[in-house]
């Protein structure tokens, strides 16, 4: 991944991190600041993990990348809201 995508990663990452937010039923007890960083780092993993299924490049939109990266990015909002729930 060369530093023009990792710039463009965290960028989606914002908008993965919220869209990822939406995603979640209910009222999260976790801070925009920490829905941006799950969204950032579910991007980066989003991205890795559509490449490894071959998936990452195609023509047009890459909407299997864009799915992937929101499951990620739900399911890290998910568990953090739970674990800050247990606290």
């Amino acid at each position: 991944m060369e530093i023009g995508g990792i710039i463009s990663a965290i960028v989606i990452g914002i908008v993965i991190g919220v869209l990822g937010r939406l995603v979640v039923p209910g009222r999260q007890r976790i801070g925009i600041l920490w829905t941006i960083l799950v969204g950032i780092l579910a991007a980066l993993v989003g991205s890795a993990l559509a490449a490894a299924l071959g998936v990452a490049d195609t023509d047009g939109v890459d909407w299997v990348e864009w799915l992937i990266q929101i499951a990620l990015a739900a399911l890290g909002v998910a568990a953090l809201d739970r674990a800050k729930a247990r606290r």
